[in-house]
């Protein structure tokens, strides 16, 4: 992965508009938590593979950035994104990366399932 170029993702968030797509959207910090101490409370998301049709998308923000997408029934949002990644199968991935470099969020679109 790389930093996270506004121009560069939403020239590649292009591809993925007005079309269904694969969404993947995870949050953490179960993994990385520290579990030893009880005022940590271990929180994470996660969704794969969801069909959605993107009809607009925007990035905006200064490292971390943040992500929307809006759907024909509302808005995924993404916030803490630092780097990002078109791989090899054409699928755009975003990820948010703490000061540790461990992963705390990731967002991900794909014309395929993941």
């Amino acid at each position: 992965m790389q930093t996270l170029q506004i121009s560069a993702v939403e020239e590649a968030l292009q591809n993925f508009i007005n079309q269904t797509v694969y969404l993947h959207l995870e949050t953490t910090n179960g993994a990385y938590a520290n579990h030893f101490n009880d005022k940590v409370m271990t929180v994470n998301a996660f969704i794969r593979n969801t069909k959605v049709n993107i009809s607009r998308a925007t990035i905006t923000g200064k490292n971390p950035y943040r992500i929307g997408l809006k759907l024909e029934e509302g808005w995924v949002v993404a916030e803490g994104l630092t780097d990002f990644q078109v791989d090899d199968h054409n699928r755009l991935l975003l990820a948010g990366h703490n000061e540790e470099g461990k992963l705390a969020i990731a967002i991900q679109l794909s014309h395929t399932p993941f």
